[in-house]
């Protein structure tokens, strides 16, 4: 099951705060325009170690990364900059595309108007 993040408010808290995520859960962040390269997410207040797909506007994986949890100070906690020019990111848990054999150039079937945001 997919949560939608639209909004900026429902972008900025993200997964924070949650002690878990079930196995077959994830968030998709939304964009209306192509966020550029230099884009970064973080994990503060995030208590839980999440990999992030970077996807175009037809759900191709631009690129996946791997964050680490940060409950420490705001300034301790790291960005992790996409690298890529994307119109949607998807958060799962750690370790979930490489279990499912996911991959950057890998498309995925997204559509958000299926999945209205909470």
């Amino acid at each position: 099951m997919l949560e939608v993040a639209s909004t900026s408010r429902q972008r900025r808290n993200g997964l924070m705060e949650r002690d878990s995520l079930a196995p077959d859960a994830g968030m998709l962040f939304v964009y209306d325009e192509e966020q550029t390269t230099d884009h970064a997410f973080w994990m503060y207040q995030t208590r839980i170690p999440l990999d992030i797909a970077f996807l175009d506007h037809d759900g191709e994986i631009q690129s996946i990364t791997s964050m680490a949890p940060c409950t420490r100070e705001k300034e301790a906690c790291p960005r992790y900059p996409a690298g890529t020019r994307f119109w949607m990111a998807l958060e799962v848990n750690a370790g979930y595309f490489n279990e499912h054999g996911i991959a950057a150039v890998d498309r995925l079937e997204v559509d958000p108007l299926q999945h209205p945001p909470s």
